[in-house]
């Protein structure tokens, strides 16, 4: 199967509301976690159904239900007033959609008979002498794992195990996930962790970044071209869904995609079919979708620069994975992972060494954390050194900075072009700030950027306190 809520087309009944979700809740309404409902759409609405006396919930996500007296509907009502299949309901990015399937006696709202709408807030729909109580409902979280490791990502914070919870509950599953952080946090970790926690484990796992070329080679990337397609196009070629086919593919930094691939993205999702570009045949592709941004893209929905809709789509899953300083509490956990993947003996980890880095900011998060390692191990000669003894530069970004920053060719592509876009946007972000005598409102309008995610641009590089 694949591709996200098609996993329960047989579903033999409603998913109901249940204090920790379970795989099919999951599936049919997304889960977030604690640290983004305001940067989720609205996942599922709650339903009570009543009728004679007696009520009952269910949740309505983004796999239409259908409500009737046949034994087939999702939601069976004994009610001699309702046809055999008498209504639908199913979440949009809109709202929730209401649906008459052609019954006998018709589907009411506000008095009036309908065959369709929209709703966008706590409503009633009467069918019949059964009445369904609508209100939108928040994705479910879930409690924290008592895990301290998920796949390569490490961490006993309160947040991380609330990561990891989620994860375990996704994994097995084929649901479309969203992954937001910071540069450096480790998301395609996670994903590469999802993929290997699930059946889909023996099959490929592509990786695509899309924001590395331009649109027509993105596309290219993504769907594959036929010879002549474009003047490069000296070849056909497959394209990464292809070649990931009874696998999952890992789109990173989606925020960066242009408007027109999202609209062909959105597309391929919907019908788990790509179409190389200069062909008119489509084929069929069988894989799993997570995403990663660095970006909010509810915010960026908001500013009309990423589709609602593929945001929708893409987020039945939305987990935010925090940064680094966010959770210095998981410090000692990471260097003892680093010491051990390094094969390196570790002492205790605690005194001068450790407090330095607690107040130290980590722009770069956790890779950056990797590296200030790495570095103190290469002064320490070639069997390393204990934590206490490590030499640890902490100043080396800056010092990079102050000289326009060296390219370091040790480095692969996408690090090497993360690490200069951290200091663009660092000295950008300050500039303009300072410019505008520190008003966040005036500076991100200059800027053109949404004012919360300017604010939050501002506290990620320390410009601000959160």
């Amino acid at each position: 199967m694949g591709w996200g809520d098609r996993e329960f087309e047989a579903r033999p009944g409603p998913c109901y509301l249940e204090c920790m979700p379970d795989r099919r809740t999951v599936v049919q309404t997304g889960i977030v976690t604690s640290n983004v409902p305001d940067r989720s759409t609205c996942r599922s609405w709650s339903c009570q159904v009543k009728h004679q006396g007696s009520t009952r919930t269910i949740s309505i996500g983004s796999q239409a239900v259908t409500f009737g007296a046949g034994r087939d509907c999702d939601v069976v009502l004994e009610d001699p007033a309702v046809s055999r299949e008498h209504t639908e309901l199913q979440a949009t990015p809109e709202g929730l959609r209401v649906r008459d399937l052609d019954s006998t006696n018709g589907t009411f709202f506000q008095s009036s008979r309908i065959s369709e709408i929209m709703i966008s807030s706590d409503a009633v729909v009467r069918l019949g002498d059964t009445n369904l109580h609508l209100s939108g409902q928040p994705a479910p979280s879930i409690p924290p794992s008592r895990r301290r490791q998920f796949g390569s990502l490490v961490g006993q914070s309160q947040m991380m195990r609330e990561v990891f919870a989620v994860l375990e509950l996704v994994s097995p599953t084929e649901t479309t996930t969203l992954i937001e952080g910071e540069t450096g946090t480790g998301k395609e970790l996670a994903a590469r962790a999802i993929h290997d926690h699930s059946d889909r484990a023996t099959g490929p796992f592509g990786v695509v970044d899309c924001g590395s070329t331009n649109e027509q080679l993105i596309e290219s990337q993504l769907f594959g071209h036929v010879r002549g397609a474009f003047t490069d196009a000296v070849a056909d070629r497959k394209g990464a869904f292809t070649e990931a086919h009874g696998g999952t593919i890992f789109l990173d930094e989606i925020g960066e995609l242009p408007l027109g691939s999202q609209t062909k993205l959105l597309r391929a999702l919907e019908a788990r079919t790509v179409t190389p570009l200069g062909t008119d045949k489509s084929q069929p592709v069988d894989v799993r979708v997570v995403a990663a941004t660095n970006r909010s893209l509810y915010d960026m929905v908001t500013e009309k620069t990423f589709r609602a809709d593929l945001f929708y789509r893409l987020s039945v899953v939305h987990v935010r994975i925090p940064a680094l300083r966010e959770r210095p509490e998981d410090l000692p956990e990471l260097i003892r992972h680093f010491y051990k993947d390094r094969g390196l003996a570790c002492d205790e980890i605690a005194g001068p060494n450790l407090e330095r880095l607690q107040r130290h900011q980590f722009a770069g998060n956790v890779r950056e954390l990797r590296n200030v390692l790495e570095r103190a191990w290469v002064l320490s000669g070639p069997t390393g050194a204990g934590f206490a003894d490590l030499r640890l530069d902490l100043n080396t970004p800056a010092r990079q900075e102050m000289l326009g920053l060296s390219v370091d060719t040790s480095l692969p592509f996408k690090e090497a072009k993360e690490r200069w876009t951290e200091v663009f946007e660092r000295r950008y972000l300050g500039a303009v700030f300072a410019d505008h005598d520190h008003n966040i409102t005036r500076a991100a309008e200059k800027a053109g950027i949404n004012r919360n995610h300017f604010r939050k641009l501002l506290e990620k590089y320390g410009l601000i306190k959160p």
